[in-house]
């Protein structure tokens, strides 16, 4: 007689490698992340954390409540808020055992080592939107496998269903890439698991306080996340071969090139696997065929399918033959060793070497403003004079290490317009501003917002920045000639989205909805 599969012990060996590689990859994304210095995205959430609300200008708030909890509770560094990424992996790890072990221990373990040995989960150490996505996602598949494992619809699975309810409206409140989970668990119970709708009732009963938060938040806010995730970036969406072909290319090497040989070459175990574990072939192939559709038109970003990159690894262990396991963890295993040398290699060049190897010389004035900001700021401010940025990525950085938001002079892109919602622009009336420049600015396109103009001249570890100086701001100028534009721009909010609020029109022009 065969032993069950949930009872079989996991062998010795496979244990060691769980260890070896999770303290490893623990101790290396600790020190990338003590020691890589802050990008313009983190930058931009920190002040997220700083102003806590029920939302920000292009996302629901999650990361920003994630961010001011380890602000209040760890402390105001760089290593405090990106502990939650560093910690990741590990919770991942753990949400995928207690989904899967009764289903078989061994294939379980297996599928925590395939998905600890992708090369991200060794090197990301950035704190984004993307990580409570992740996290809560995971969860919410884990508490709905349990659930399913239950052999009746008894207040236990109810329970489960509501907790994985809860975990995806959480998930929801970090970014809407949430929705396309949703969709995975209908796919998985419309052709499946009719007779536990009442299941996915709950689910879905437990999963609304998220979307409400966040549909009150956008009707007080100008349905910021509406307008930025909906319509403004997607206006110059049209179809091109090298978006569904750049897509094909960055999942083949998030899934890494050995998963997807050994996918190839024991397709029918990975059919027949589908067949089995058809929650698992959801939450893998509704995602993977919702985003080669979107592909079309979008380039899709890498981070945009993390919150199913786990389930990916956990599909690939339940589905290859026993036999392939071992041979299939050693070549993930060398594909992370080899970005582990790439970071090592990184590591050990210098400022200069950035600066003089031809390859890289390009990239070095963005290494000096990410390695030198204090003294590039140290250079550039004076007393009674304001700070501004170019755009939300330099702004960001500059305002990260001052520990005070730094303004976007100007109309800015479709994105990151936490200005909008932060900066009244007249409180700077009359006064004089710096914006820190990378190159030589026009002063023609400034002129008509302040009494007098100059260019500033500066230069760090041999790059040369600017700073366009402003006398006497003209606030009823830059009114009429930027934030006009803003609101002629981003703020074509439907006539049918009911509004109770928009702090960018109130200021404006005194009015929840501007007139046209």
């Amino acid at each position: 007689m065969s032993q069950n599969p949930s009872f079989a012990p996991v062998p010795p060996s496979l244990i060691r490698w769980l260890l070896g590689v999770g303290v490893f990859s623990l101790l290396l994304r600790t020190w990338i992340a003590l020691t890589f210095p802050v990008t313009g995205d983190e930058a931009f959430f920190y002040w997220w954390g700083v102003y806590p609300a029920w939302g920000y200008s292009d996302h629901p708030p999650m990361v920003g409540w994630l961010i001011a909890f380890m602000r209040a509770t760890l402390g105001d560094s760089l290593g405090s808020i990106r502990l939650p990424i560093v910690l990741l992996p590990l919770a991942l790890g753990a949400a995928l055992w207690w989904a899967l072990h009764s289903l078989d221990k061994v294939r379980a373990a297996w599928a925590v080592l395939f998905f600890w040995l992708a090369p991200l989960n060794w090197l990301n150490t950035l704190i984004t939107t993307d990580t409570p996505l992740i996290f809560w996602s995971a969860l919410s598949v884990a508490a709905l496998f349990r659930a399913e494992r239950r052999e009746r619809l008894d207040g236990a699975a109810y329970g489960l269903y509501a907790l994985s309810g809860v975990f995806i409206g959480c998930a929801f409140l970090s970014k809407y890439f949430s929705v396309v989970l949703g969709l995975a668990y209908l796919v998985y119970f419309a052709l499946y698991r009719r007779e536990r709708l009442a299941g996915l009732a709950v689910l879905v009963g437990c999963a609304l306080p998220g979307p409400a938060i966040n549909i009150a938040y956008n009707m007080s806010h100008g349905w910021s996340n509406i307008m930025f995730n909906v319509y403004n970036r997607n206006e110059d969406a049209v179809f091109a071969w090298r978006k569904p072909l750049t897509y094909l290319g960055m999942m083949v090497y998030l899934v890494t090139p050995v998963a997807v040989w050994m996918v190839l070459r024991h397709r029918a175990a990975v059919v027949d696997a589908a067949r089995r574990h058809r929650l698992l072939a959801c939450l893998v192939l509704v995602p993977l065929v919702f985003f080669a559709l979107l592909s079309g038109k979008k380039v899709i970003g890498l981070h945009w399918v993390l919150s199913f990159y786990p389930f990916g690894f956990a599909f690939l262990a339940f589905a290859l033959p026993a036999d392939q396991l071992k041979r299939c963890a050693r070549g993930l295993a060398v594909f992370a060793g080899l970005h582990v040398l790439v970071v090592a290699a990184l590591y050990s060049t210098t400022l200069e070497t950035w600066q003089t190897t031809p390859v890289l010389s390009k990239y070095y004035p963005q290494v000096v403003r990410s390695y030198r900001t204090a003294e590039m700021l140290k250079k550039v401010e004076a007393p009674g004079v304001v700070l501004m940025g170019e755009a939300y990525t330099p702004a960001s950085i500059f305002g990260f290490e001052r520990r005070e938001y730094m303004p976007v002079f100007g109309v800015g892109k479709f994105h990151a317009r936490q200005d909008d919602q932060l900066v009244d622009f007249s409180v700077y009336q009359g006064k004089t501003i710096r914006i820190i420049l990378a190159d030589p600015p026009q002063l023609d396109a400034y002129k008509p917002y302040f009494e007098s103009v100059q260019t500033l001249r500066f230069e760090e570890s041999g790059v040369r920045f600017y700073a366009l100086e402003g006398i006497g701001f003209n606030y009823q100028a830059y009114r009429e000639g930027v934030l006009g534009q803003i609101y002629q721009r981003y703020y074509n909010i439907p006539q049918w989205l009911p509004m109770t609020g928009c702090p960018f029109c109130e200021r404006y022009c005194g009015q929840v909805r501007c007139p046209r």
